[in-house]
């Protein structure tokens, strides 16, 4: 019997949506650094999807995860604040 070849996405195939990095990128330049619970508030977007994306921009060198008063938040690093302002152009 053939097996049919279903390919399962890995984490690592994950491909961001670039409209939802450009809310993560608006919301992050306007309120600074944020919860991830409000970030996924405030960008409208469900907290597992911002997770991903997350992820990703952390692996970019886009955002990094910061101990702030008991509570992790993400920031723009340096190269995310230039990619934020380049990204945000008209």
């Amino acid at each position: 019997m053939a097996q049919v070849g279903i390919r399962t996405k890995s984490k690592s195939d994950f491909e961001p949506s670039m409209k939802n990095i450009s809310r993560i990128m608006k919301v992050m330049t306007e309120n600074g650094s944020e919860c991830k619970t409000k970030l996924s508030l405030d960008a409208n977007l469900n907290y597992a999807r911002l997770v991903r994306h997350i992820v990703w921009l952390e692996k970019k060198g886009l955002v990094e995860s910061k101990v702030e008063d008991s509570k992790v938040n993400v920031a723009l690093t340096g190269k995310g604040e230039v990619f934020a302002s380049i990204f945000s152009e008209d």
